[in-house]
């Protein structure tokens, strides 16, 4: 009798533990938690610590109260100026009210779907009226305020508070790219050639300038040559003339000079008689008897 009475009181007590631990739950500080009561969400528990709820019946479900990431897929768009671009934006975002969010989507992965699908509609709205100069300007801040206020409107309904929008990558697709790297390349031949034409005509304007400039140059030295060879020719004629006057003989003797030196050049070969007058002064030399 008293070891069906011991069994009766352990079963009881595993009940009553059973019992008790079901009817309590424990909210973490970074957590908020929604109770369920046959699958359909009655209230929001936002306060951390112990609470209690109908055993068996009801169960708890919890939701992150930091800071969470939303990153949906890249988008492939055109501008306004017909460029094909990229985008990849993401959001952070809060869950302020753990209620209104279990029953906007269910599970999160749900949110993720459609609230991502809201932020890419956002960035087409609006990245689309813009031209790329756009997204690399100042003016891009302008931009990214838009979509933030554009996103933060629907937030309530998702009971969540958008904290931050960004776009992490903004590039031109493969084949805009390829054609901008052409049209740049283009362009840049384009400009090689204008500064090789330029300064093939600066090269030639500067020979031809040169080449006048030299043929002056040597225009005016000729001339000044000219006018030295005859100042000298013609002083040299009054030296000559007045050495004639002053000593007929020395005159004679420097005219043979003269002669010999302009006749005897490059081994000049002469046919005369030892006796010829072109000669007469060699026979004269000191120290020869007469």
């Amino acid at each position: 009798m008293s070891s069906t009475r011991g069994i009766i009181l352990t079963v009881l007590a595993v009940i009553i533990l059973l019992v008790a631990s079901s009817s309590m739950y424990t909210v973490r500080q970074t957590q908020q938690a929604i109770v369920l009561q046959l699958g359909s969400p009655r209230e929001s528990v936002n306060e951390p610590g112990l609470h209690f709820k109908l055993p068996f019946i009801q169960n708890i479900e919890y939701f992150d109260r930091r800071i969470l990431d939303l990153d949906p897929p890249g988008l492939e768009m055109v501008l306004v100026d017909q460029r094909r671009i990229n985008v990849d934006s993401f959001l952070r975002y809060r869950i302020v009210d753990a209620l209104k969010f279990r029953q906007t989507v269910t599970f999160e992965s749900s949110f993720r779907d459609r609230f991502g699908n809201i932020l890419n509609g956002a960035v087409r709205d609006r990245v689309g009226r813009a031209d790329l100069g756009d997204l690399l300007a100042e003016s891009r801040a302008n931009i990214m305020r838009d979509i933030t206020d554009a996103v933060r409107r629907r937030a309530s309904e998702f009971g969540i508070e958008v904290v931050e929008v960004r776009i992490g990558r903004t590039e031109l697709t493969d084949q805009v790219l390829q054609s901008t790297y052409n049209r740049m390349r283009s362009d840049r031949i384009a400009e090689a050639a204008d500064y090789r034409g330029r300064g093939q005509e600066a090269k030639t304007r500067t020979e031809a300038e040169a080449d006048a400039e030299r043929t002056v140059i040597i225009a005016d030295a000729e001339k000044q040559a000219q006018t030295l060879v005859g100042e000298g020719e013609a002083k040299s004629r009054d030296i000559l003339n007045a050495a004639h006057g002053r000593d007929p003989e020395f005159y004679a003797f420097f005219r043979a000079m003269e002669a010999y030196r302009v006749s005897l050049k490059d081994g000049t070969t002469m046919v005369l008689t030892p006796d010829s007058e072109f000669f007469r002064y060699f026979d004269k030399l000191p120290g020869q008897k007469n």
